[in-house]
């Protein structure tokens, strides 16, 4: 799936520096057109791209281009954070199934900021009842988790999220006793790369056979629970 030209430039991370340095309101009003040209515009293109190798794998995938479905907001809501620069420094190509929404049940993702793109899945707990997604399958997902790590674990890294105290804790492993599993609250699989990488032509077509690797996993929790 190689374009004939990059999608993603040096433009787009050097956006993101430059908003890292000035995150503030009237630098953001001033650099508007540079968020919409260098950023906002290559990933509806992104989305574009690889939308056909996302619907090849399951038709059921959203990829209607609208912001909240598609794409992370670059506005922060700083009403409850402790973070209260107003912008965030990164943004998201999501691939969520049709309906879901809060990044329920699961999602495949490109991710991008200043200095790493990533590419993978994940999945998070329903905020509605507060309990893991998984939560009804506990029994059987050790034997299932152990047998994607095998396949996978060499090429993407895996952390998971519990809330401890009150506070969400990250875990840098494959989650794989019951026990993990019933305080599971996120769990993301990813492949980290250099910004080079999605300067390439061939990004697209990288990103498609990252959601290859990573599909079975969306398929098991997303599509079968």
């Amino acid at each position: 799936m190689p374009t004939h030209k990059s999608i993603i430039t040096a433009e787009t991370f050097r956006f993101f520096r430059d908003l890292s340095r000035n995150n503030r309101k009237e630098w953001m009003d001033q650099n508007r057109e540079r968020y919409q040209r260098h950023l906002a515009q290559p990933l509806r293109d992104l989305l574009a791209a690889l939308s056909p190798a996302v619907l090849k794998l399951h038709s059921g995938f959203d990829v209607s281009n609208h912001r909240g479905v598609n794409f992370s907001r670059i506005n922060r809501d700083i009403r409850f954070a402790k973070d209260k620069t107003p912008y965030r420094a990164q943004m998201y190509v999501f691939f969520p199934p049709q309906g879901g929404k809060n990044r329920q049940p699961g999602q495949l993702y490109v991710g991008i900021n200043a200095d790493t793109v990533t590419a993978g899945f994940r999945i998070y707990f329903d905020p509605k009842t507060k309990t893991s997604a998984l939560a009804g399958r506990v029994a059987e997902l050790p034997a299932w988790s152990a047998q994607q790590r095998r396949r996978l674990a060499r090429k993407y890294e895996s952390y998971w999220y519990s809330m401890e105290k009150g506070q969400w804790t990250k875990n840098e492993s494959w989650p794989s006793t019951p026990e993990q599993w019933k305080k599971l609250k996120a769990w993301i699989v990813r492949r980290r790369m250099k910004p080079a990488t999605a300067l390439r032509p061939a990004f697209p077509a990288d990103a498609a056979k990252i959601f290859r690797d990573l599909f079975p996993l969306f398929r098991f929790t997303s599509l079968s629970a």
